[in-house]
């Protein structure tokens, strides 16, 4: 059935059209215009000047509505992902945080499952670890952080495709020799958890590191040694042009002055919103599936409070937070929640953007930026 969208502002890769109208049926976008159209028929939802923009991509997510990926069950995976749909992410990579080598295998199993059924939301799967720097492991089991294994990620890469990104400390010992394997594999490789100054950072780059992972979180600044000053990973991390950021911008784990900051160096093209959301996120939940975890503050946080552990956002939240308290333009937020992350996954060609042809992933945005409707390629969310 055609469907009409009228009477709305809508983003597209030109820009905001005001009064217009979008159109889809059969699960893609089939117009965009810059009229609107009778609100008479059965077709034709009035927007009443509301924003319509892209669905959002997450590409960092462990969790939500009580459940979190590493459970490795169907229930776990459908219910998580509805979740953030009802929040405006259209497209999802479930995260596994670092966990034994048999936890990979099962959710494999289960994400190649869902990924097949029709208008699944499931793009893949994100592997952040095992190969961890252990003094930077902040909320990860410690008890399974090692040194890249090649017989260990050569199995899984060789066995599906189903991994879309994978995320190493590139300092290790094999860390290079990683990321040359796993890029070259179709994998986006990123760097994460590390103390890694500017020469490796440089090196990780050419080695096919192309991202990092949510950027000022477990990661070095500038810092002292007795009296000399030394760059971060951060710092180091601003040097390399061609590498992207991804932001948790829930303001809590990266602060609003800083999320102004990242945008002003790295620019939309090279940042993306994620939540790295825990169990809890969009739920009445306070349970946390790691015990080592606690809730606080709006966050999550290890118990003895060393390090945050995750967030409770959603993807609406963390647009809102960029353009409430990080004065970012609403069309800057909205690019970095779903065209950037498109980009960086490779699957611009079909979504990340409201254009004719592309998936009718669409969110409804009110003024104050809360969430009035979801279609996920064509089909009509219940929020």
């Amino acid at each position: 059935m055609l469907i009409h969208i009228t009477n709305a502002n809508i983003l597209t890769p030109d820009g905001w059209i005001p009064c217009g109208t979008i159109s889809f049926c059969d699960g893609r976008i089939t117009a965009i215009t810059r009229e609107c159209i009778s609100t008479q028929n059965n077709n034709v939802i009035d927007a009443q000047g509301h924003y319509i923009i892209p669905g959002g991509i997450d590409i960092h997510v462990h969790g939500g509505g009580g459940h979190d990926f590493l459970e490795c069950s169907e229930e776990a995976f459908r219910t998580a992902a509805a979740t953030h749909l009802r929040h405006g992410t259209t497209a999802i990579y479930p995260t596994l945080a670092v966990a034994s080598e048999q936890t990979y295998w099962q959710a494999i199993e289960i994400a190649e499952r869902l990924m097949q059924e029709p208008r699944s939301i499931i793009m893949g799967l994100h592997l952040e670890g095992p190969y961890l720097n252990p003094s930077m492991a902040g909320g990860q089991m410690p008890q399974y952080i090692c040194d890249p294994i090649p017989q260990q990620y050569e199995a899984i890469l060789n066995a599906t495709h189903c991994i879309k990104r994978w995320d190493a400390a590139p300092e290790l010992a094999g860390g290079m020799e990683f990321g040359r394997y796993a890029s070259s594999h179709g994998a986006v490789v990123a760097v994460a958890h590390t103390p890694a100054d500017y020469n490796c950072i440089q090196q990780a780059y050419e080695a096919g590191y192309t991202h990092a992972t949510h950027f000022y979180n477990a990661m070095t600044g500038v810092h002292k040694q007795r009296e000399f000053k030394h760059e971060g990973t951060i710092e180091s991390i601003y040097l390399m042009d061609g590498m992207s950021v991804e932001l948790i911008a829930d303001g809590i784990h990266v602060p609003p002055a800083i999320l102004q900051l990242v945008h002003k160096i790295k620019g939309t093209e090279r940042i993306c919103l994620v939540t790295d959301a825990m169990a809890c996120a969009g739920s009445d939940s306070d349970t946390v599936f790691d015990e080592r975890v606690i809730i606080e503050d709006g966050v999550c946080k290890l118990a003895d409070r060393s390090a945050l552990a995750g967030s409770i956002a959603t993807m609406d939240r963390l647009i809102r937070t960029m353009v409430l308290e990080a004065n970012i333009p609403l069309a800057d937020a909205v690019r970095m929640a779903s065209e950037t992350p498109a980009r960086i996954m490779g699957i611009y060609d079909r979504k990340g953007s409201l254009a004719v042809g592309k998936d009718a992933d669409i969110v409804m945005m009110d003024q104050l930026l809360t969430i009035q409707g979801v279609w996920s390629m064509g089909q009509r969310v219940e929020i």
